[in-house]
């Protein structure tokens, strides 16, 4: 059941001043796991740190940002919950009115918490899993004692827990590689001056398409499509659970630490999606021609985008840093197809759908453009994970 806890919220706004979302629907949906992070230039620059909980956002304000270093433990100073549709909210809050500054989507995504979230909170050790875009891996909101009896305000730690996401790098390279919307594409200087221009990272609408549109999941086999070009195709996401599900119906997979990567070939033409839409190709031109060599016309593939260290291991404080300095050597490992030749194959079981793709991977493997674009397929695990990897420069990681 959503709590009535938006008195303090609407009581210090003045909805006819601001655009801020008043949270005045009738109902608000509980049982939600988003999370939302919000950079604001209010009178001091900080992040608003919201989790949906009961059908509010509980919400902290991170003055100085997140940070993969678990070394950095982030003054988060908890304020009043948020509706809902507030998550959304970009746009500048008006001199004179509270919080009055700017406000961008810097991330946003799914969160898990570890245990029962009201029992941490209570405690004042609130552990969780996070599933954004920028933010991910496992995090601890820590209470801190109160500096003086009565103290009504309580501060917090945002700290990241030591997972093989967290890196010693200092916090601030994190907020300055990253200071775009997730939504819009838009800077925070972008939002307070107005600018209307369509963002360059955005999903374009002529490809970013409805899966509906063209998936049968009546058929058993694989359904033809309506004709349309392929476009982007939502992937399925991991679930974290305590244990192992049992069976013989299951396989384990490798976890690499990297992007979630849909690739759509249509023709010559090689377009790459984040995880939500937002085309991504410029970022990894570099493995276009190998997709485009596939012998095929048309396919959506799904996969990881990763660098690996000189063990093989995948390393995403690498990847960040290769896409900051706007170096390539990305190695992209392909796990599912779901689109193909006119073909929606995803009514099909996924093992069936993991040997076609081995099959476009093992004829594109004998492709003579194989040793100039440097193909390369795993088979350490089973099902086998093909990997695409592109052209290397000298020197490139």
């Amino acid at each position: 059941m959503a709590r009535n806890t938006l008195g303090t919220y609407r009581n210090k706004r003045d909805f006819s001043k601001t655009a801020e979302p008043s949270g005045a629907r009738k109902k608000q949906p509980a049982g939600g796991d988003s999370f939302v992070v919000q950079k604001h230039a209010a009178r001091r620059l900080h992040y608003d740190f919201r989790l949906e909980l009961d059908g509010v956002l509980l919400s902290w304000a991170v003055t100085r940002g997140p940070s993969y270093n678990p070394h950095d433990k982030r003054l988060a100073v908890r304020v009043e919950d948020h509706p809902l549709d507030y998550g959304g909210f970009e746009g500048t809050i008006p001199e004179g009115e509270y919080g009055g500054g700017s406000v961008i989507v810097w991330d946003r995504g799914r969160w898990q918490p570890h245990g029962d979230p009201h029992e941490g909170l209570s405690e004042g050790k609130l552990k969780f899993e996070l599933f954004g875009q920028r933010l991910r891996g496992a995090w601890t909101l820590v209470r801190m004692a109160p500096d003086k009896p009565g103290q009504k305000r309580e501060n917090w730690l945002l700290i990241k827990e030591r997972d093989s996401l967290a890196n010693d790098a200092p916090g601030e390279s994190l907020l300055a590689e990253f200071t775009t919307s997730v939504v819009s594409g838009h800077t925070i200087d972008d939002i307070a001056d107005g600018t209307k221009a369509r963002p360059k990272e955005r999903a374009d609408p002529k490809t970013h398409r409805d899966p509906k549109a063209y998936r049968d999941p009546r058929t058993k086999g694989g359904a033809k499509t309506n004709g349309d070009p392929p476009g982007f195709v939502k992937p399925q996401f991991a679930l974290l659970h305590d244990a192992p599900p049992e069976g013989a119906g299951w396989f384990h997979e490798i976890k690499f630490d990297g992007y979630r990567i849909v690739a759509v070939k249509d023709g010559g033409a090689v377009t790459f999606f984040s995880r939500t839409g937002l085309d991504w190709t410029a970022k990894f031109a570099s493995l276009a021609p190998a997709i485009a060599a596939l012998p095929c016309e048309t396919a959506v593939i799904d996969g990881e985008v990763a660098v690996t260290d000189a063990k093989g291991r995948t390393d995403f404080s690498a990847l960040q840093a290769a896409l900051a300095a706007g170096r390539d050597g990305f190695t992209y490992y392909v796990f599912d197809l779901t689109h193909l030749d006119g073909e929606d194959p995803t009514a099909l079981p996924l093992r069936e759908r993991k040997a076609r793709l081995k099959i476009l991977m093992r004829v594109g493997r004998s492709s003579p453009k194989r040793r100039r674009w440097g193909w390369k397929a795993s088979c350490r695990r089973t099902p086998p994970r093909p990997t695409v990897r592109g052209p290397l420069r000298p020197g490139a990681r």
